[in-house]
């Protein structure tokens, strides 16, 4: 677990602190928590709310959150561990590890049909793969396509099978774009995740137990919450409203996404969003993350993971990309600030999970921040920037 001592700073959180409870009292989340670096520094660690509201459960910095897409980040890590073994290379193709996304072909402009496709100009790269720049789908955010329909077809992201059937499943599919040519949020991670398991030559959970989560004492993550653990897992809530984020009200959502979620083990290792984690273990990966001691990576690693890997002019963002948002390897990279974005947020480098979860670092402004709630579709929720923006704003 990592060392959650608070060194005294001449930053007044006071702004922030309010920010939360106004989110708790305003039923846009039953309770959040928050973490703010300076440097490798914890200078702020606040809880507000519930953990459960029902049962009057107050919201600890120990309790357990479903992590959804914040698990990128670590698979991530995962792959730049072996690339600095020199076991992988960025630039490799991805066929040379898992052939059956080998001769891949792309949907032609306008098409109607799976089978109106050319060949794809490039093979897909794992730095592709990373930058989620590769031209694969998801079956989850972009409802009406055609790619979306065909991975629910084929049961691409279920849960009962393993990562091999995963890929399996994914031959013969096309591209939404020539690779390296677009940015589209897919199941590239998970593709991740099953290369780790061919290169390492080991199942995905153990490495990552082996090669990140025992080195940073990260005691409470996992892809199964153990049965003696189980009372930890925050409840799982949503909005009063899908289309209005800001509408106040909270659902209870019991067995979500499927009955039994996180506390038994299914054979889907997902590397996309399987993950659960505590506020302390992703403070130690955060910090192991900034250069000033000990780091996962080596410097010029996370250097390269921090900068935008996208073409000139693609962005990313939802349901619709975001002018100046780029990204990087496992996080979205900020080019320039939107409306919503704090001042001076340039540079930045962040991701989070669809159930609320969100972490961030700043390497030119030495500061970085974690959020840890738990409400169906709050990635980028208002909520999460106006505590960001409270952040910059204490640290000046």
């Amino acid at each position: 677990m990592s060392d959650l001592t608070i060194t005294p700073c001449a930053a007044d959180f006071s702004g922030l602190h309010a920010a939360m409870r106004r989110a708790v009292d305003g039923e846009l989340l039953a309770g959040v928590s928050t973490a703010v670096l300076r440097g490798r520094d914890l200078v702020d660690l606040h809880c507000a709310g519930w953990a459960d509201r029902e049962q009057g459960i107050a919201l600890r910095p120990d309790h357990l959150f479903r992590m959804y897409s914040s698990t990128k980040l670590i698979t991530s890590c995962a792959v730049m561990l072996l690339i600095e073994d020199g076991r992988l290379g960025l630039d490799d193709p991805i066929e040379r590890y898992l052939p059956q996304l080998g001769a891949r072909r792309v949907l032609r402009p306008g098409a109607t049909s799976l089978d109106d496709t050319e060949p794809a100009r490039a093979s897909i790269t794992l730095a592709h793969l990373l930058s989620h720049s590769s031209g694969l789908g998801y079956g989850l955010l972009d409802p009406g396509t055609l790619l979306f329909q065909a991975y629910v077809d084929r049961k691409v992201r279920d849960e009962s099978t393993s990562l091999s059937v995963m890929i399996d499943r994914l031959e013969g599919l096309p591209l939404a774009f020539h690779p390296g040519t677009g940015w589209e949020y897919s199941i590239a991670t998970d593709v991740l995740g099953r290369l780790v398991e061919v290169v390492a030559g080991q199942a995905f959970d153990a490495f990552l137990r082996t090669r990140i989560f025992e080195p940073l004492g990260m005691t409470d993550t996992g892809f199964v919450v153990p049965p003696a653990e189980q009372s930890r897992l925050v409840a799982y809530y949503r909005g009063a409203s899908l289309t209005n984020p800001l509408k106040p009200g909270l659902k209870r959502l019991d067995d979500f996404p499927y009955p039994g979620a996180y506390l038994s083990a299914v054979p889907r290792l997902s590397g996309g969003g399987g993950l659960v984690s505590s506020l302390p273990d992703t403070l130690a990966l955060i910090r192991s993350l900034i250069p000033g001691g000990p780091t996962l990576l080596k410097p010029d690693t996370l250097s390269v993971m921090m900068r935008s890997h996208l073409p000139e002019g693609v962005f990313t963002g939802f349901p619709k990309p975001v002018k100046g948002k780029s990204f990087g390897l496992g996080g979205a990279v900020s080019l320039s600030e939107s409306s919503i974005d704090p001042s001076d947020s340039v540079d930045e480098f962040q991701w989070g999970g669809m159930a609320g979860t969100h972490w961030w670092i700043n390497p030119r402004r030495r500061l970085a921040g974690i959020v840890m709630a738990q409400r169906d579709t709050a990635f980028w929720h208002p909520f999460s920037f106006e505590l960001k923006r409270a952040v910059y704003q204490a640290a000046g």
